[in-house]
């Protein structure tokens, strides 16, 4: 588990390697839990974020996702809205990155070693999801999630996640899942103490 601590190169470090974003200004409370399948298994790699969060715009960065055995990696990227991504061909054969979501983008195709930036600039009604498909290797598939404020995590393998720095307030906090749904829950955050909400992800 990654804990982020108010430090602005932490926080370019972990949008480059396309690792859960978090704030990292003044200092405020924790919410953490775990997101579990219906069945009672960890939910790697589901997004949960605070729907509505106070104060201005935060500013994007850029964010990495990779190419590489054939498969896109990490396999979700969540970004804040406005954030350049960076698509890396890794492997030595040539990769092309697509999506039909949105406002739909066609990056090419492009050989090893090479990248293609993508900035994902709007998103009405967060959070938006994103597909990432290659037209070459149709087996290949990732996804950029792209939120509108930066108080949000990905799950570990575990089914862990932890969004720190939240101001002190009442929130409503969603989650994004590959596959199934989880319904909005209220959660308060004093600063005090970690605020713990889990999820149950279902069909």
């Amino acid at each position: 588990m990654i804990r982020r601590f108010g430090v602005p190169l932490l926080a370019a470090a972990a949008l480059a390697l396309g690792l859960p974003a978090a704030h990292l200004g003044a200092a405020g409370g924790v919410i953490e839990g775990t997101v579990k399948t219906a069945g009672g298994s960890p939910a790697a790699n589901a997004v949960v974020f605070v729907e509505k969060a106070p104060g201005p715009p935060a500013a994007a960065g850029t964010a990495t996702m990779d190419q590489r055995n054939m498969t896109f990696v990490p396999h979700v990227v969540p970004v804040l809205v406005g954030t350049t991504v960076k698509f890396l061909n890794d492997d030595a054969v040539q990769h092309n990155v697509f999506s039909p979501d949105y406002e739909k983008y066609n990056l090419g195709t492009w050989p090893q070693g090479q990248t293609k930036d993508h900035v994902f600039a709007k998103c009405a009604k967060p959070p938006c999801a994103y597909v990432q498909l290659c037209r070459i290797h149709p087996e290949m598939e990732g996804y950029i999630v792209v939120l509108d404020n930066p108080y949000f995590a990905k799950t570990d393998a575990q089914g862990h996640y932890e969004i720190d720095n939240v101001p002190p307030g009442a929130y409503t906090l969603g989650l994004w899942a590959e596959k199934g749904k989880a319904a909005p829950t209220p959660v308060k955050v004093d600063g005090t103490r970690p605020a713990t909400v889990d999820f149950s992800v279902g069909r």
